[in-house]
């Protein structure tokens, strides 16, 4: 097996003045587990809290106390690999990786090395309706996390709030088969939502539950692998793009000015757009990893984890192919819907029974449209599944027009928990499907407009400034295709 599992397409390729360059991309995320506790102690898991109100003697390192293993933290690991149609290993090994911060007071990190809890998996991306691209997944282990030095507290002191510390993480390291900022972007994305699917990590980057660290290396389209660059600690989808974009080039830069890449680890300042040196690449003998003599090798049973499997819920890919089968939606809709599981769950309550495309409009195009403008996360919406379902009945059975849906969808967005049904009959805003009122109104137009009836015949296509004149004067409640028919057949417009 070759290291890099996929050619890259060409409109991947940077352009220097040497000719064209592959971007290689690989990415370990940091996930933390959605957990009451922390992965070796009793402590608190939650997020936020005082200074150093989550810690446990164990996670303080005081002298003779013993790490336990979390079971549920287990239990989430071995869900996630499944969902990352990964293999799980029913052995493996807890190490003691060693390096000196204040904020690590063990002096050791407890991880996992050569025998992880998972390993090779895979994940697909859809980059667009005609491609689809496999990243390979090396391993997910399990580690417990560092604390955090916080240096501006103080003019000559840094604080440590160990809260943080012993908190469980699972390391999903990739393959490094992504060819471009864009697939890393997605790459992230999607194991986020599988994660979320999963109910094993929030996936709240802001809060950092989920970090990446970014290996980025260059080469000539089919040449020899680049030395790589290791960018720490990215927290936004956004600056991961900028951040890989940016290490590319400068590489490149490099590269054609005669010199060679170094092996060091980075960070991205998102202020100036840029990465900058931080240390050394270290290599895994650095650390001298060896077993932790206080943990016993973890063995996990295969009933088990048939059980894990057979309570996993509907996955993304999984659900994306039932909504394009079963609504009959586009690929890109149902991406757009399965992001989030809330998402996807309140489209179905909305499509349940009805025209499946049009649910989807009105959640897409409305609906989230709507929420994104306020800020407001879809399971704070004030419009309930069942709202918006009675609007696309009404659309469908005509009603209402499409305008005047607008206008209910607003009424109900700021009118909490009215009926649209009844808001329609209160308000008079039924559609006018009487064509010969709507014949009335289009005679009204006709006859006030003689200059622009004469100029119909040239330009066809001003037979829509009278539909607009039409609905105008019936108050957007006229049937717009009973309109655009009497038009064109009083106007003479093929």
């Amino acid at each position: 097996m070759t290291l890099f599992a996929r050619v890259a397409d060409k409109s991947d390729w940077i352009e220097g003045g040497t000719g064209p360059w592959e971007i290689i991309i690989g990415l370990e995320v940091h996930a933390q587990v959605s957990s009451n506790s922390k992965l070796f102690s009793g402590a608190s898991a939650e997020y936020g809290g005082e200074p150093n109100d989550h810690v446990s003697l164990v996670d303080a390192a005081m002298p003779g106390m013993l790490p336990v293993i979390n079971k549920y933290c287990v239990e989430q690991a071995v869900r996630t690999g499944l969902g990352l149609k990964a293999e799980i290993n029913e052995y493996s090994v807890f190490d003691r990786k060693n390096y000196f911060y204040p904020d690590l007071p063990q002096g050791y990190q407890i991880s996992q090395f050569k025998q992880p809890i998972v390993g090779e998996g895979r994940v697909m991306l859809d980059m667009d309706e005609n491609t689809q691209v496999e990243v390979g997944i090396e391993r997910l282990h399990l580690e417990q996390d560092a604390g955090k030095s916080i240096h501006d507290q103080h003019p000559t002191m840094s604080m440590v709030d160990l809260n943080r510390s012993g908190v469980a993480l699972m390391e999903i390291v990739s393959k490094p088969d992504m060819r471009s900022a864009d697939e890393a972007k997605a790459y992230v994305s999607k194991v986020r939502t599988i994660m979320r699917y999963l109910g094993t990590c929030d996936g709240n980057m802001e809060e950092g539950s989920l970090r990446a660290d970014v290996n980025v290396s260059v080469r000539k389209p089919g040449g020899e692998a680049g030395t790589r660059c290791e960018i720490k600690n990215v927290n936004s989808l956004r600056f991961m793009g900028q951040a890989i974009e940016y290490e590319a080039r400068r590489q490149i830069d490099i590269l054609e000015d005669g010199g060679s890449i170094d092996q060091q680890t980075r960070l991205f300042d998102p202020r100036k757009g840029e990465t900058r040196s931080m240390r050394s690449k270290e290599e895994a003998h650095d650390y001298r990893y060896f077993p932790d003599p206080d943990l016993l090798p973890l063995e996990v049973e295969a009933d088990w984890i048939a059980d894990i499997k057979a309570s996993l819920p509907e996955l993304p890919d999984e659900k994306k192919a039932r909504l394009v089968n079963d609504f009959g939606l586009t690929a890109y809709d149902a991406e757009v819907l399965i992001m989030e599981p809330a998402s996807a769950g309140y489209f179905e309550d909305v499509a349940a029974g009805r025209d499946g495309k049009l649910a989807a409009n009105w959640v897409i195009n409305e609906l989230f449209g709507r929420l994104n403008k306020e800020g407001t996360d879809i399971g704070d919406s004030p419009i309930s599944a069942n709202q918006l379902g009675a609007i696309v009945d009404m659309i469908s059975d005509k009603t209402i027009s499409g305008k005047i849906a607008k206008d209910v969808f607003e009424i109900a967005w700021t009118e909490a928990g009215v009926d649209p049904k009844q808001v329609v009959e209160d308000r008079g805003l039924k559609q006018v499907t009487d064509t010969g009122a709507i014949e009335a109104a289009v005679d009204e137009v006709i006859a006030a407009n003689p200059d622009k009836v004469a100029a119909v015949a040239e330009k066809p296509a001003m037979v829509g400034w009278f539909v607009g004149q039409v609905m105008k004067a019936t108050g957007g409640k006229a049937n717009p295709q009973a309109v655009n028919e009497l038009l064109k057949s009083k106007l003479g417009v093929e």
